[in-house]
């Protein structure tokens, strides 16, 4: 692609505009790690959550989102449940509130507030430290892999050599820009930068869906869309076909094994109640939780990232796929194995205009710097924080520990990076995150907070357990697919598969969960008090309420469960309206389109009276 000067001018004033914006914030960062990883406790709720859904705002994740909807059509508002993008709900509703309550500055240093200081809950903070930093060097991995993919197929120079690919140069590229102010200003420059780069996204979706629109023969679409492309309720068995028009694409939807779609459905609501229910993962979502003034705080900035978020990010997604169906379908249709992940980069680079181009790849040059400064300024909190402080040197200077975030922030980059060089796709790294490792974190993070007798060696031993499984279950799985059950080796190397394999390692960590915490004693009693007073989940904490209410009277136990499932039920319906909202109004299926505006704007409004409203006295 040869890019216009207008679109060189647009791409090169964003990178000055945005470097310079992180290294001007970044004084704010220098003076401890407080002001580095949370920065002071002191950010606009609201500000946090604009940072917060240009994270989630990824190029990788983009990418992904056109693949499946061109796929898959309207059904494709179901797949993200994989993840499940319905925890953010879980957090809205809740566990933001229990979280924040802690004032801890990591998820780690949580984890001793929840079991205690002696070994049993040094055992479990040590754990999550170790997973921690592997979720994150997963996540660097896989937005690595994204946006080389993307540069070097809307770039126009071949940057390959003796050592790395074209898509491998230009991510070490990017990264290495985005490093330059992530590293040096902390949570300061990270949301600073995040807010600028989320205003460049909306402006490229409102371009992108502006020009997909304009001149669209909408009868004319629906008359080309394959069978079953625009239905979206679900049937037991995916009803999508694209005949003989497409049959690469039918090739594909074998390969996926969502055949089934009905089971898979199923399978998805199964595990994100226990993904959902365990928490985020120990990663930049939770470090914008604990960066929040006030507990309420927290639970606002979560429900303002699903407000802010979704609309923007699948106006975009289905403008490209639009995009897609009217101008670039004939040169996927010439390609014997066309790879529909590169969809989104065919299309901005072959038929976006001159500077509506330079702008969208700005945008999408942003989603990337974004989720990218992310995971990275949230990765070193655990490893200063809650290991080289705590155990080696816990008396340096505030200065002492800043530096040290920056040394292990370009390490963490480094092994994310070469993680990312030797992952097969988006896709075995979307799933391997979503399903293999959350399977291992979610059966310790749910008894965490519904279980008094809970204790730090049961986590320990559920998540040792869980990270094992995740190594080697995926491997198992495709091995009986090929050996055992070769009828079956589509399913067993499909998304059904592996979300078999996160119930299959869900039970194994659930097993070593409860057997080691049965096989030793209970934390503390003044612990388990303490947390309990403070965090005031709901659960099984009978015990602990009658000694807390021992030592006052007036305490009162939390009674929100079924407010909080309300909140949950109405809540996803909430964010499902606005992941397809969008996707019915660009593919001019207008009257669907109003109902689902008719549908959020009736859960807004529920949700005002029975969440929002009620969050400071919930949160008190």
């Amino acid at each position: 692609m040869n890019l216009s000067t207008v679109d060189i001018i647009i791409i090169l004033l964003y990178l000055v505009v945005i470097i310079g914006l992180g290294f001007w914030i970044s004084k704010k960062a220098s003076k401890n790690i407080q002001s580095y990883f949370l920065g002071d406790n002191n950010i606009k709720w609201y500000w946090l959550g604009f940072s917060n859904s240009s994270g989630m705002f990824d190029v990788s994740g983009t990418a992904f989102y056109v693949a499946l909807l061109f796929i898959y059509g309207f059904k494709a508002a179901w797949l993200p449940w994989l993840w499940p993008i319905w925890n953010q709900i879980f957090v809205m509703v809740f566990l933001a509130i229990w979280i924040r309550r802690s004032n801890a500055m990591t998820g780690a240093d949580w984890i001793i507030k929840r079991f205690g200081d002696d070994k049993g809950g040094r055992m479990a903070h040590m754990i999550v430290v170790i997973f921690a930093i592997v979720s994150v060097i997963g996540f660097i991995g896989y937005v690595f892999v994204g946006i080389g993919k993307f540069a070097a197929n809307i770039l126009p120079w071949d940057l390959s050599n003796e050592w790395l690919t074209s898509q491998q140069t230009y991510a070490f590229i990017i990264v290495a820009l985005t490093t330059l102010y992530t590293v040096k200003g902390g949570m300061y420059s990270v949301v600073a930068t995040e807010v600028l780069q989320y205003g460049i996204l909306v402006v490229s979706c409102v371009l992108v869906v502006i020009f997909a629109v304009k001149g669209v023969d909408y009868d004319a679409l629906h008359q080309q869309l394959p069978e079953g492309w625009a239905s979206f309720w679900p049937d037991w068995k995916l009803d999508v076909n694209w005949g003989d028009s497409f049959t690469q694409a039918n090739q594909k939807i074998g390969e996926d094994g969502f055949t089934w779609f009905g089971a898979l459905v199923l399978m998805m609501i199964g595990k994100g109640i226990f993904a959902s229910l365990a928490g985020p993962v120990p990663g930049f979502d939770m470090q914008r939780i604990l960066s929040a003034k006030k507990p309420w705080e927290a639970a606002k900035l979560s429900g303002f990232t699903n407000l802010v978020l979704y609309i923007p990010l699948f106006m975009m997604v289905s403008a490209l796929t639009l995009i897609a169906f009217t101008s670039f379908m004939p040169t996927l249709k010439g390609q014997e194995r066309p790879d529909f992940e590169v969809i989104l980069s065919g299309v901005v680079s072959n038929y976006l205009p001159a500077g509506i181009r330079g702008v969208v790849l700005a945008g999408l040059l942003a989603s990337f710097m974004s989720a990218f400064s992310a995971f990275v300024n949230a990765a070193p909190a655990y490893l200063v924080n809650d290991f080289y402080k705590k155990y080696y040197r816990p008396n340096e200077s505030p200065r002492h520990y800043v530096k040290c975030s920056y040394f292990t922030s370009v390490a963490i980059i480094v092994i994310g990076c070469i993680f990312g060089l030797f992952a097969d796709s988006l896709s075995s790294l979307t799933l391997w995150i979503s399903s293999a490792l959350y399977g291992g974190y979610a059966a310790a993070n749910v008894l965490k907070w519904i279980w008094w007798r809970f204790n730090g060696y049961g986590y320990f031993a559920g998540m040792v357990a869980g990270l094992v499984s995740a190594s080697f279950v995926p491997k198992l799985m495709a091995w009986l697919g090929n050996n055992v059950f070769t009828d079956y080796k589509e399913l067993f190397g499909s998304g059904i598969g592996t979300l078999i394999s996160f119930f299959i390692i869900l039970v194994l960590s659930m097993s070593a969960s409860v057997i080691g915490c049965l096989l030793t004693p209970a934390a503390s009693r003044s612990v388990l008090e303490s947390f309990y007073a403070n965090t005031k989940p709901w659960g099984f904490w009978k015990p602990v309420l009658q000694w807390v209410q021992q030592e006052d009277p007036a305490f009162e136990p939390n009674r929100q469960f079924k407010w909080d499932m309300l909140n949950v039920l109405i809540g996803i319906c909430w964010q499902m309206s606005m992941v397809i909202m969008p996707v019915f109004f660009v593919f001019g299926y207008f009257s669907y389109g109003f109902m689902a505006l008719g549908i959020w704007l009736v859960c807004m409004v529920i949700l005002k009276f029975t969440w929002y409203d009620r969050l400071k006295i919930t949160a008190a």
